[in-house]
């Protein structure tokens, strides 16, 4: 157990206090440390510095730490000279000073059986170090040739102030400055020992007295799980109260009813008896009236009081899994200064949102992709100081990281002011690696393209380097980011910067979701995952191939049912509008339909036991308000299952949609660039009868001939994205589409070039200059008959 003040020390030995004082003593050094590196002359942060050597000193003699004792000193009357003006700070000095912080760092993490081996064993190391920290404090070396004017200090608010002790983070076997393999491809944060909250707390005084308690992971779930069995027990009061509100109104109309007998029968007429028994029932009636008035109150008030102390458990109880995203990036400041000075750049990271609470899962799972991204940022993006210089910018380059909560998620920023990405390189590393054609690549779009940066393997770099050319790269990102059910987005401005989006659940404990029903039970999608929500009419729904899509913007979405995805039947397509929900991105989409949408739902996460195994598409369970099981669905799995099936061919139409009876009428797709010949084609066709649609290139026209049916394909040559040849080509080559005649219509009308288009696979071939009405219409009759 560790906490603040009320913690009782009175048991740790002098060694283990040493080492808890160091902890926090080394986290403020390296904070400021780096504040000085940004505002040498700050003089607020100076006098925190000098504290904490001095501190540091004392309680190094006191346990007879030499060496720390020693290296504090001399940092200490480096802060004092700084203080004093008697020399500066500058960068040659601070690595000097945090290559100090880092082995103080070090031997305070040895325990007393081998702190004197080790530091026998290192003593010529450390007294280098302390040789290096001499000449830092002599004001006669180590000065800059031509030292620029420091910026203005931020202000006295904005200092950093020594935070609460934590559990510092060792590199066992650091010494010094980092090394080379600190900053390797396959590391992780470089970051220093100890370095592990540079910020203060928000509120230092509220946070003073609090007392902190590891809590064990599988305690925790099962207090997480009562916590949502007591709000699912606090909605099961609903029914109760609307049988009492029912009985409220029997009692009311049967009131009612007794004033109107009474008026129908008055007293007068009423023998003696009779009247007695009247007013006995009526002095009955009234109190027991009043009484369920004030009951159904009480019951109401119960039940918001209910629900009110369920929800704030709830909420506690989560709030144990929350840390502010500090907790999490306090490595990254120093790790971005070293790995760019070792690159031979400068670089700042700034950070905001610190105080934003994520869940620490998703805090420590984040520390990967979050130092990947930062890495890729300096060596990607990142110009050397003389080519920002050169390009009008300052000669610091600037990663801003940030963290705020947005629409009940967390979305995660990291931008910088860099040189960004060359889109055309990542098209030519795409048509080198044969990943599309030139045809292909040229028609992709930025965003497109950027989304080819998070594939695995995929490097701009044609030799690998300490820092990046492995192909290991934003695919850490992405996997990561998917497996916490969140997602990314790239953009890159030429010249001026590159910006990484991740947006995340705000814990891994309570997921939003759309609560749907699948073969009459009730599943859960993470919002995360769905791309929309909608209702498909029956007409809109066509079958290809025994495949169900329909049409969404330009794209032809998959229809998949989901009773068939997870075995609970075939499902089937009642009259009226079928629900359907889209998953996946742009590139790979599909739509699952479902039974019935219930809405929306906030669900606490309760983990399938072991027992079960891996459950087929299923990733967790949860239960609803009424107290009815739940099963959240792994969409990724899902998309899996869809592949699968579809590769297989045994992907099954919803019961009760029949194929549409085709048109009598024969159907043509016209493809050409050109508006005036694509409308001149297409009424001439249309006033013969003929069902046409339009393609405004090949690519479009390949897009439609494979989703829809056609009896004839007529296409130009000349065109851009794909061409008409290419075109022909690629319907000649599938086995289900190279039985549909291809006309080729275009105005080059040399022997070769017809020889090129017969040789491709076209069934007939017309000069646009040479043909009139009859001739296109009599060679649409020869390759496909008339239209019925």
């Amino acid at each position: 157990m560790t906490g603040g003040t009320n913690d009782d020390y009175s048991g740790m030995s002098l060694v283990a206090l040493f080492r808890s004082e160091a902890e926090g003593q080394v986290q403020v050094m390296t904070s400021g440390l780096l504040a000085l590196d940004r505002y040498p002359e700050d003089k607020a942060t100076l006098d925190v510095l000098m504290r904490a050597a001095h501190s540091l000193k004392g309680a190094a003699r006191i346990v007879n730490l030499e060496a720390v004792e020693r290296l504090a000193h001399v940092m200490e009357d480096c802060f004092v000279g700084a203080q004093k003006g008697r020399l500066r700070l500058n960068q040659a000095r601070l690595d000097r000073l945090l290559a100090a912080v880092d082995l103080i760092s070090r031997i305070a993490s040895l325990s007393e059986d081998e702190a004197p081996g080790w530091l026998e064993q290192n003593k010529l190391h450390i007294g280098g170090l302390l040789v290096n920290l001499y000449e830092a404090a002599d004001p006669e070396k180590l000065n800059d040739a031509a030292a620029p004017p420091a910026p203005a200090p931020p202000s006295p608010s904005a200092q950093p102030a020594p935070p609460a002790p934590s559990r510092a983070s060792l590199n066992v076997g650091e010494v010094g400055t980092l090394p080379a393999a600190a900053i390797s491809q396959d590391s992780g944060p470089a970051a220093p020992s100890g370095a592990a909250q540079p910020w203060p707390d928000p509120d230092p005084a509220a946070t003073a007295d609090e007392q902190f308690m590891k809590v064990n992971a599988r305690r925790f779930d099962r207090l997480l799980s009562l916590a949502g069995e007591s709000r699912v027990a606090a909605h099961a009061l609903r029914p109760n109260l609307q049988a009492m509100q029912r009985l409220k109104k029997q009692q009311q109309d049967m009131s009612a009813a007794f004033d109107l007998f009474s008026e129908a029968l008055p007293l007068s007429d009423m023998d003696e008896l009779a009247r007695e028994r009247w007013l006995a029932v009526h002095q009955r009636i009234k109190p027991l009236r009043q009484a369920l008035v004030e009951q159904l109150a009480e019951l109401e008030a119960y039940e918001r009081r209910l629900l009110g102390g369920s929800q704030a458990m709830l909420d506690e109880v989560l709030g144990l899994r929350m840390r502010p995203f500090r907790d999490g990036v306090s490595a990254f400041p120093r790790m971005v200064r070293d790995l760019g000075r070792s690159l031979g750049k400068e670089v700042r990271l700034e950070i905001s949102g610190l105080d934003t609470m994520v869940d620490r899962d998703i805090l420590a799972r984040m520390e990967s992709p979050l130092n990947q991204i930062l890495r890729n940022a300096i060596d990607h993006g990142m110009e050397t100081p003389e080519a920002r210089l050169a390009a009008g910018k300052p000669a610091q380059g600037v990663i801003r990281l940030e963290a705020r909560h947005s629409a009940g998620m967390l979305t995660v920023v990291v931008s910088d002011d860099g040189q960004g990405v060359d889109l055309e390189r990542i098209r030519g590393k795409i048509i080198e690696r044969r990943m599309a054609n030139e045809t292909m690549a040229a028609a992709l779009s930025a965003a497109e393209l950027l989304e080819f940066l998070l594939l695995p393997a995929f490097s701009l770099r044609d030799t690998a380097g300490q820092v990046s050319g492995r192909g290991v790269g934003l695919d850490v990102v992405q996997v990561t980011v998917r497996q916490l059910n969140g997602t990314v987005r790239l953009e890159s401005e030429p010249g001026r910067g590159f910006r990484t989006t991740i947006t995340l659940p705000l814990s891994q404990s309570i997921v939003r979701a759309i609560v749907i029903d699948i073969g009459g039970e009730a599943y859960a999608v993470p919002v995360t995952k769905i791309d929309r929500i909608m209702r498909v009419a029956r007409e809109d729904i066509h079958l290809l191939e025994d495949k169900q899509f329909f049409t969404l913007g330009n794209e032809h979405v998959g229809l998949v049912s989901a009773a068939q995805l997870l075995e609970v039947g075939n499902g089937s397509m009642a009259d009226g509008l079928l629900p359907v929900v889209v998953i996946g991105s742009q590139q790979q989409r599909h739509a699952l339909a479902v039974d019935a949408i219930r809405g929306e739902a906030s669900l606490a996460v309760q983990p399938i036991e072991g027992m079960f195994g891996k459950m087929k598409s299923v990733s967790a369970a949860a239960l609803l308000d009424d107290g009815s099981p739940v099963l959240i669905l792994d969409i990724d799995d899902v998309m899996t299952g869809i592949a699968r099936l579809a590769q297989a061919g045994t992907l099954r139409r919803l019961e009760g949609l029949q194929e549409k009876a085709r048109s009598a009428a024969r159907r043509v797709l016209v493809v050409d660039d050109s508006l005036t010949v694509r409308e001149v084609e297409r009424k001439l066709l249309v006033s013969r009868g003929y069902d046409v649609d339009v393609a405004v290139d090949g690519m479009d026209g390949w897009n439609a001939v494979r989703s829809q049916r056609y009896d004839l394909v007529i296409t130009d040559v000349d065109m851009p994205r794909m061409d008409g040849i290419e075109l022909v080509v690629l319907i000649k080559k599938d086995e289900q589409l190279r039985r549909i005649p291809v006309m080729i219509v275009s105005y080059k009308d040399r022997p070769e070039d017809r020889a090129r288009g017969i040789e491709a696979g076209a069934d007939y071939y017309l000069a646009k200059g040479s043909f009139h009405d009859e001739t296109l219409i009599d060679a649409v009759i020869d390759l496909i008959g008339e239209s019925a």
